[in-house]
């Protein structure tokens, strides 16, 4: 079998099939050489074309987490179509079929093992172009609060008001409940009170509605709304709801406070009474005082 193995006939295949790739290269370089200057440019342009529809969204007061993943999205767009371009010139585009369902099958691999991660890009392109949900709003969710700083592909960033950032996935915005106070400028708010038994509630309801209406205005068919709700252990509570201007969790807050402030104020003046709780304890001093004085007649008998 060795003896019919001819080393030299075999060398020269091989030199043979080297010179016919040489002849390959040499004669497809120039599409080549164009095929990588034009992906290139288009790399170049995609970055031109993004800053270029990146200024017409902010001319256009589009939001930041909008304009960045559209400025991202076009980029792609246009770095891809150089890239079949650049497959054309080499006379590759047969090729492009077997790499894309190859790139198909990887996508799958890599989606099941990136789930979450897939979730969370999804919902922040959700997130980016939900209209109810914008930088810089004040939302409620998670059992955090505070200001939306940033929008991604991955989280969503919010600045509590004790300054510290909370870092939310994308996913467990879209997935929950979220309240945003900046999307509606009026609000309503509740202060609850209670009065002393002894309080005339008609005179009680006629000072606290004056006082509110006093410190807020009311617009348009809102009102105050006065309305008693129990007997408590030690007082008659009521609530009192008043509309004023809300951007944020803080608003709502100094308008408690200065509600709170005007209410005692006119309680003092009027002599109306804001009972708190009292408790009696009975430690059976009488029944300790008489055990003493028995004690204290014995002692005078023995004498």
């Amino acid at each position: 079998m060795f003896d019919s193995f001819d080393i030299g006939k075999s060398i020269e295949g091989i030199w043979n099939k080297m010179a016919g790739w040489l002849d390959s290269i040499i004669l497809n370089l120039p599409n080549f050489i164009l095929a990588t200057l034009v992906f290139i440019i288009f790399v170049f342009v995609a970055k031109y074309i993004g800053k270029g529809f990146n200024n017409i969204f902010l001319r256009r007061g589009v939001q930041h987490s909008i304009r960045q993943i559209s400025v991202k999205i076009i980029k792609v767009i246009v770095i891809a179509i150089g890239f079949f371009i650049a497959l054309e010139l080499l006379n590759l585009d047969k090729m492009l079929t077997t790499i894309l369902g190859a790139a198909g099958v990887v996508g799958l691999a890599i989606g099941l093992a990136l789930q979450g991660t897939l979730n969370n890009t999804f919902s922040g392109i959700i997130l980016s172009f939900l209209p109810e949900i914008q930088i810089h709003d004040w939302v409620e969710t998670n059992g955090y609060a505070g200001e939306v700083l940033e929008v991604n592909l991955r989280n969503i960033i919010i600045k509590e008001s004790d300054n510290n950032h909370v870092v939310i996935p994308n996913s467990m915005i879209v997935e929950d409940t979220f309240k945003n106070f900046s999307r509606t400028a009026r609000s309503r708010v509740f202060v609850n009170v209670g009065v002393g038994y002894e309080s005339d509630l008609e005179k009680v309801e006629k000072i606290t509605t004056d006082v509110i209406k006093n410190l807020f205005d009311q617009q348009g068919e809102e009102e105050v709304e006065f309305a008693y709700t129990e007997f408590g252990d030690s007082s008659i509570n009521f609530v009192v709801r008043f509309w004023t201007d809300v951007s944020r969790q803080k608003d709502i807050l100094m308008a408690k406070h200065k509600a709170i402030l005007g209410i005692k104020k006119a309680y003092n003046e009027h002599d109306i009474n804001i009972p708190f709780p009292i408790r009696t304890l009975d430690f059976g001093k009488n029944k300790f005082r008489s055990e003493r004085l028995e004690i204290v007649t014995k002692k005078e008998d023995d004498e």
